[in-house]
């Protein structure tokens, strides 16, 4: 199982080498109208959010300006990113995984939140990454778990995506496939809602890459075309475009 601490551990220590290097000002493509400052900004707010909500055992959900104050414009960004990963990095060290406590995904207990800061903080690493013009890579049982995470919890982001209102079909069905680890995902847009699955079976369009890059494609960081598609490429482009966060 994953030691999600860790992990969000490793990746907070990423994002911080690479943004020792960068100008706050850059742009960040996969995040339109952000600048790096802006990324880290959000990266560490969250961080600073999800230590209250952990930390208190928030019930229910908690305004996000209430508790968070971002950095003044004198902070250096890497210290303001650190102390806030370490304050976070406690809050769910100390945390009964098991207690309920308010979160926006399936999982409505303490263990929702270590695994959902290692994919928040490894997608907007990867958009740091994106900005800086390297290629982003991902722990590969990471990128499997954050496929499966991204899945269980797609139908309960509404709030955070309006648009998943707009995710219906006729039922068809998207087959991803990795092709350099163990990892297979039918994703099925029935008429009125979503349902997912692991496993081999055919589908009306299918993604077959590295699993670093589905999951960069599901998050809308990449295209579906530097990967191999099969069948209806509309209908492929027309979900990933709908469910991106």
């Amino acid at each position: 199982m994953t030691n999600y601490l860790e992990a969000v551990e490793a990746e907070v220590a990423a994002v911080s080498r690479l943004l020792a290097g960068a100008d706050a000002e850059t742009q960040v493509p996969t995040c339109p109208g952000w600048t790096i400052r802006d990324l880290i900004v959000h990266l560490g707010g969250t961080h600073r959010w999800v230590t209250h909500i952990v930390a208190t055992g928030a019930t229910e959900r908690v305004p996000y300006r209430q508790v968070v104050t971002e950095p003044s414009p004198s902070d250096d960004l890497v210290e303001w990113l650190g102390s806030g990963a370490r304050e976070l990095l406690a809050a769910l060290g100390q945390a009964d995984p098991d207690a309920p406590v308010w979160a926006w995904g399936e999982d409505r207990h303490q263990r929702f939140w270590p695994r959902r800061m290692l994919h928040e903080t490894m997608i907007h690493r990867a958009d740091l990454e994106i900005a800086l013009g390297l290629s982003p890579e991902f722990d590969p049982a990471h990128a499997v778990d954050g496929i499966d995470e991204f899945f269980a919890n797609l139908p309960h982001a509404r709030s955070i995506a309006p648009r998943l209102e707009r995710l219906t079909s006729s039922g068809e069905v998207v087959h991803l496939h990795a092709t350099d680890v163990e990892g297979e995902w039918l994703v099925t847009l029935p008429p009125a809602g979503y349902a997912w699955s692991r496993g081999h079976g055919k589908g009306d369009a299918a993604l077959r890459g590295p699993v670093s890059d589905l999951l960069l494609v599901v998050y809308g960081r990449r295209s579906p075309d530097t990967l191999t598609v099969f069948g209806d490429r509309e209908l492929l482009e027309r979900w990933i475009t709908t469910t991106a966060l």
